[in-house]
């Protein structure tokens, strides 16, 4: 089978690691920066071109990052066009970079969430606080990825203070309830089809209330609750995905959904857990293109 991975480093882990995978399973894989790709766009034989050759593979595995994601959903569809498989489809990676909009599907879908609040205006400020209960909160830029553009606010100054700052310089934010209970901490699910094939603990370093890895989280192995195994297939599913990493948060009113990532990196799962993920992609690749179908269903 020919596998395209759309990276665009060959040596980043995650990419490795696919690219090991597919190989030791006896498929033909290559990496293609997807940047460097362009198309013919015609309604009889629409093509990804890349360095003047036109590409051909029976199944794609978008690693698509947030800076990129319009150019590399539409390189992603143009394969879709072509009739190529998706690992994950260029519309649902799409949902899952807009927070609000994949907010709105998961609360559509009855997934447990953090009490979240959006305004437009800084003269509805008391009302989003009233929402969210009050202080502490969290304010989050909807463009910020791996923590960046998270803000902590203890008192209702500095939430006055920081959403009036983010408004004025017109950049749209959630605002969310924070669950003290978790500790700073969070659980990623890794979702591979309709399992969950490894997951997470992570914690945050002392002093930092984020526990993205990048920050210097500290990660555990843990055993998931039959609730957080359902909910982290029922995020993805949500918003179409078919490999997700989900993140959750033990909260006083059960598992809340904080996040849901189309593109996972796989290092955190796999040398935390020892479980081979790319290995489980592959075989669900496998199995997706012998159907020729996918799953994107959602309205929305």
């Amino acid at each position: 089978m020919r596998i395209a991975i759309l990276s665009r480093n060959a040596k980043l882990y995650s990419t490795r690691r696919l690219t090991e995978a597919a190989d030791a399973r006896g498929h033909d894989v290559r990496v293609v920066d997807y940047l460097r790709c362009y198309m013919d766009i015609t309604a009889h034989k629409p093509q990804v071109m890349y360095g003047g050759e036109s590409l051909h593979f029976d199944s794609i595995i978008p690693r698509i990052g947030a800076p990129h994601t319009f150019y590399g959903t539409a390189v992603v569809r143009q394969f879709e066009m072509m009739g190529v498989v998706p690992a994950n489809e260029s519309q649902a990676i799409i949902r899952s970079r807009d927070k609000l909009r994949s907010l709105q599907l998961l609360a559509r879908a009855g997934v447990g969430l953090p009490v979240t609040s959006m305004a437009h205006s800084t003269k509805d400020i008391a009302g989003i606080l009233e929402i969210v209960g009050g202080t502490p909160l969290v304010v989050k830029l909807l463009e910020g990825t791996q923590g960046m553009g998270v803000v902590l606010a203890e008192t209702r100054k500095a939430a006055e203070s920081v959403i009036g700052a983010f408004r004025q310089l017109d950049a749209n934010i959630l605002v969310q309830e924070y669950i003290a209970e978790a500790g700073g901490s969070d659980i990623r699910a890794f979702v591979v089809g309709n399992r969950v094939v490894a997951a997470y603990k992570r914690t945050a370093a002392p002093g930092e209330f984020r526990s993205n890895l990048h920050r210097g989280a500290i990660p555990e192995r843990i055993r998931l609750m039959p609730e957080e195994r359902t909910i982290a297939k029922r995020a993805a599913k949500a918003l179409g995905l078919n490999i997700a990493g989900v993140d959750i948060m033990r909260s006083n009113h059960g598992p809340v959904v904080i996040e849901v990532n189309s593109s996972p990196g796989l290092e955190g799962a796999e040398t935390t857990t020892g479980i081979d993920v790319a290995d489980k992609i592959i075989a669900f690749v496998e199995a997706s293109a012998q159907t020729g179908k996918t799953r994107d269903r959602i309205k929305g």
